[in-house]
C-alpha cells in the first residue's frame, strides 16, 4: 500500500485516508507565519485496560515532574511588565489564573508569547519594549550560556537593524565585567535605546513576539544562571517572599516513581507507604481513604518485586531547551538525592539510590528538549514524544505497553498523537483549568494516585 500511495491527491481521497487514522483527531494551530494555519492530527485509541507490563513511562518535566512552571510564568509576566514598564501589581494586576494560565502553558514558547501580546497589545509601550530589549539582548550576549539563545538574538538583531549596537563602547564594557550587567538593567537598557531606538522600524505584532521571545528567555535564564549558583533561597525571597519556597523541587511521588520503575526498590518499596499517603494528599487535597490504606501499602512490595524483574524505560519529555532543561533535572537531583534520607531504607538500599540518584542520566533512557526539534513542532505537535519512543527502542506494537504523563492540555495531546493511548493528566494548580478530554486519566492525586488507586495499571 504505501509504495503506491499517490503523494498529491485531492480532497475526497484526503477524506478517505483520514477514516483510516481512526475517529478522533485533534485540531493543532500553527504559529501566525506557519502554513497551513492548522493541522488535524489522529489521536491514539484510549486504552484503560490493565496491562501484562510496562515497557516505558514518558513524561513532562515542568509542572510534571519538577515545580518548574512557576517560573515560566513568572518569566512570562516579567516580559510583559518590561515591555509596558508597568512593574508593579498597583499599576497593573498581572496574568489571569483562569483566562491566562491555560494559553501559557504547555505550549511552545511562541504561542505563550504570541497569546500574551495579542491579548495585552494595549498594555505594552514602544519605547519600553525597545528598551527592555536592548538590555535583554546585552545580557545575552555577555552573561548567556547558552549557543542556540546567543545565535536567535543576533537574528534579531539582524532583523532590528541593529547589528551595529554590539560594536558600541557599552557592549565593550559590559563584557568586560559581566557580574555588574545586572545591577545596571535600567541605566543600561536606557542607554541603547537612546541610541539606537530611533533606528528601529515601527514594530509590527510580529516584531513584538519575536523581541518578546528575548525579553522572557533573558529574564528566565538569568534566574536559571542563580540558582545554579546556589542562590535558591535568595530568589524565592525576592519572588515570593518566602526563603523556604524552592523554585525547583520534584512534584510528589516521583522520588518513589523514578527509582520504582527502573526496578531498584524491590520489597522496600512498602517503606514509601506514609510518603505516598502524605503526597497523595498535598496533591489531591484530600486524604487518602483510610479503607484502602492497608491493601494500597500492600501492593507497594509486589509492584517494587514485579519491576525489579521487568524494569521499565523512563524518558523525558520537555518543551525546554536542552540548556533549561539540564540544570532543572540537575537541581531536581540533588533534592531528591536530599530527601532520601527522610525515607527508612536499609543501608544497602539508601547507598544504590544515591549513587543512581547523583545524576538524571543515570534514571533517564531519553532526555528530548525543545532543543531535539524546532520551535514550530512542539507540544501539542507529536514530535518530541515520537523521537522519545524512537530512542527508547519501543516498537509500534509495543505502544500500548507506554505510558505517558503530563500536566497541560497540549501536553496530552502530544501524547495521544505519538501513538500512546494511555495518556495520565497529572495538574497542578495552575493548569487544573485546563481541558483534559485527550487524557484517558485525569489523576488529581498525581503520581501518588497513579500507585495507591491504580497500581500503575498493572496486573502484578
Amino acid at each position: 500500500m504505501k509504495g503506491t500511495m499517490k503523494k498529491i491527491i485531492d480532497r475526497n481521497s484526503a477524506e478517505g485516508l483520514l477514516k483510516d487514522l481512526g475517529g478522533e483527531f485533534a485540531v493543532i494551530r500553527n504559529p501566525a507565519y506557519i502554513h497551513p494555519a492548522f493541522e488535524l492530527a489522529p489521536l491514539a485509541p484510549r486504552l484503560t485496560g490493565p496491562l501484562d507490563r510496562l515497557s516505558a513511562a514518558v513524561m513532562d518535566m515542568d509542572g510534571t515532574t519538577t515545580t518548574t512552571e512557576e517560573l515560566c510564568i513568572h518569566s512570562l509576566e516579567y516580559m510583559l511588565r518590561a515591555m509596558s514598564g508597568k512593574y508593579t501589581t498597583a499599576e497593573w494586576s498581572g496574568l489571569d489564573h483562569t483566562a491566562d494560565y491555560p494559553n501559557i502553558i504547555g505550549n511552545s514558547t511562541t504561542k505563550h508569547v504570541e497569546y500574551l501580546i495579542t491579548k495585552y497589545a494595549g498594555l505594552l509601550q514602544t519605547d519600553r519594549t525597545k528598551e527592555s530589549f536592548a538590555y535583554a539582548a546585552l545580557w545575552t550576549l555577555i552573561c548567556g550560556k547558552d549557543a542556540k539563545r546567543k545565535q536567535e538574538v543576533h537574528v534579531t538583531l539582524a532583523k532590528m537593524d541593529l547589528v551595529t549596537m554590539t560594536e558600541d563602547p557599552l557592549f565593550r564594557d559590559a563584557a568586560a565585567d559581566p557580574a555588574s550587567v545586572p545591577g545596571m538593567r535600567a541605566a543600561i537598557g536606557a542607554e541603547l535605546f537612546g541610541r539606537y531606538g530611533g533606528r528601529m522600524r515601527p514594530l509590527s505584532h510580529t516584531d513584538l513576539v519575536t523581541l518578546g521571545i528575548d525579553i522572557y528567555y533573558q529574564r528566565y535564564h538569568e534566574i536559571l544562571q542563580r540558582i545554579e549558583n546556589g542562590e535558591s533561597r535568595q530568589i524565592s525571597m525576592e519572588l515570593f517572599h518566602d526563603p523556604e519556597k524552592r523554585l525547583i523541587q520534584p512534584m510528589p511521588g516521583i522520588l518513589f516513581f523514578l527509582p520504582l520503575l527502573k526496578g531498584w526498590l524491590g520489597d522496600e518499596a512498602a517503606l514509601f507507604a506514609d510518603r505516598l499517603f502524605e503526597e497523595y494528599a498535598t496533591k489531591s487535597g484530600h486524604e487518602f481513604p483510610a479503607s484502602e490504606r492497608h491493601s494500597a501499602a500492600s501492593s507497594l512490595a509486589s509492584l517494587g518485586r514485579f519491576f525489579e524483574q521487568h524494569p521499565a524505560k523512563l524518558a523525558i519529555v520537555t518543551s525546554s531547551i536542552f540548556y533549561e532543561a539540564n540544570i532543572v533535572m540537575s537541581e531536581v537531583f540533588s533534592v531528591l538525592s536530599a530527601q532520601l534520607a527522610s525515607v527508612p531504607l536499609s543501608a544497602g538500599r539508601q547507598t544504590l539510590l544515591r549513587a543512581k540518584l547523583q545524576q538524571y542520566r543515570n534514571v533517564y533512557d531519553a532526555f528530548i528538549t525543545a532543543s531535539d526539534s524546532t520551535e514550530i513542532r512542539l507540544k501539542p505537535h507529536r514530535d518530541l514524544y515520537s523521537i522519545a519512543l524512537h530512542q527508547l527502542n519501543i516498537p509500534t506494537a509495543d505502544f500500548h505497553r507506554v505510558i505517558g504523563f503530563e500536566d497541560s492540555e497540549s501536553g496530552t495531546i502530544a501524547i495521544r498523537t505519538a501513538g500512546i493511548g494511555r495518556c495520565i493528566a497529572v495538574p497542578f494548580a495552575q493548569t487544573k483549568g485546563h481541558n483534559f478530554d485527550a487524557a484517558t486519566l485525569v489523576a488529581l492525586g498525581g503520581i501518588p494516585e497513579v500507585v495507591l488507586s491504580h497500581n500503575v495499571f498493572l496486573n502484578a
